[in-house]
């Protein structure tokens, strides 16, 4: 039934969007292209949906679930368009049939208007057009995010230091090694005292990052570099023929990450000392509402002081809220990622910054304070599925 519904509810919306081109156009080789468009992408989409639950994510996916999102996306806001228009055009045919006498050769129902179908294609357009402009862009549109923050109990020799982080690599979407190496490079050019990443440095398997060591080795940080793992990282989304084979896979992403110079951090500490002063990081395996939950924060916080300043790196931000600001143990700096940002929003500095994320993460882009504790959510290095 929940299939019979779906396809109803695409048959509606197809039907729909093609009144708004036939109102507009009568010419059959552009009536036939809209079809033979549609029709292709859909096909292309179910054909490389059908490769990805039996082999996992393949690039073909990625590109065609982005036309797809962008054709669907387009074929709804215009149905949606014109629905309203007709509810207006049966408004008007019900009065004008009881107001009319029996004699009139008038119709009842008045014609779509072409003009009201040119604005609804002209505003369908623009999503349509955005989604692809992201697919081919936007994924590798790298961008330095800064803040400031200020603690009165930061530790003197550290003021001004200065933490890059990075999360959610997901090293088998990536397809453009120069774009990679730029990002890679413009993160080295902050110059900053510690690199912090955050988790899901793969999709499914460990294998997915080896052809990348090289490149992520010439990340450089004074104070070192640290990790965490993610939801994806331990594996849990691929099939293994056993329980051995699966461990090997997360001891080959150990190997990774310790090849490419990051300290893996699992549910344990770290002091980064400076000038006779010391600041605590602490990194916690991934806990997420709805996800895999192995991070043990009391075992993480136990060779650490109470009063130490303390960076938490934690994969999922809903852990923040659960079990981090409520901590008898104070944590000044939150480091999160995982929500994407669903890799899509509206964005206008000071203005508005909106996604569809916020409506299953509070916590989903940026700074956010609760008690003088703050937690950053990185949108991540890399992509899933939509690109």
């Amino acid at each position: 039934m929940r299939w019979i519904i779906i396809g109803a509810i695409i048959v509606f919306i197809q039907l729909y969007t093609y009144q708004a081109v036939r109102t507009v156009t009568k010419k059959k080789p552009l009536l036939i292209g809209y079809w033979v468009i549609t029709l292709g992408i859909f096909g292309s989409f179910f054909y490389a949906a059908n490769l990805a639950f039996e082999n996992g994510f393949n690039h073909l996916m990625a590109y065609s679930l982005g036309t797809f999102l962008a054709l669907i996306s387009f074929q709804i806001l215009t149905a949606f368009l014109l629905f309203f228009e007709d509810i207006a055009r049966f408004t008007k045919g019900v009065f004008t049939f009881f107001s009319s006498s029996k004699e009139s050769k008038k119709p009842f129902f008045p014609k779509r208007r072409k003009l009201l179908s040119q604005i609804g294609l002209g505003l369908a357009a623009l999503p349509f057009s955005s989604l692809l402009f992201g697919m081919i862009y936007g994924k590798y549109n790298y961008r330095v995010l800064k803040y400031n923050l200020t603690y009165d109990d930061l530790p003197d020799a550290f003021d001004g230091f200065t933490i890059t982080q990075i999360s959610d690599i997901h090293a088998g979407s990536f397809d453009n090694p120069e774009k990679v190496q730029y990002g890679i490079d413009l993160i080295n050019e902050q110059a900053s005292d510690v690199i912090l990443f955050t988790g899901d440095m793969v999709n499914d398997k460990a294998e997915e990052i080896l052809s990348w060591v090289n490149a992520f080795s010439g990340l450089k940080a004074g104070y070192g570099k640290f990790s965490v793992l993610g939801n994806h990282d331990y594996g849990d989304y691929a099939d293994w023929e056993n329980e051995e084979e699966k461990r090997a896979n997360l001891n080959t992403l150990f190997k990774a990450q310790k090849e490419m110079g990051f300290e893996l951090l699992l549910n344990e500490s770290r002091y980064i000392e400076k000038d006779g002063q010391k600041i605590a990081l602490v990194g916690v395996e991934n806990w997420g509402q709805g996800f895999k939950q192995k991070g043990d924060l009391n075992k993480a916080f136990s060779t650490v002081n109470k009063k130490d300043f303390k960076i938490v790196m934690s994969h999922d931000p809903t852990h923040w809220e659960a079990e981090i600001v409520p901590h008898p143990f104070p944590v000044q700096l939150t480091l999160s990622g995982h929500t994407h940002g669903m890799q899509f929003g509206i964005e206008i500095p000071g203005w508005i910054q909106w996604s569809p994320a916020k409506w299953r993460y509070k916590q989903w882009a940026g700074i956010y304070t609760s008690d003088n504790q703050h937690i950053n959510v990185n949108r991540g290095f890399g992509y899933l599925a939509y690109p």
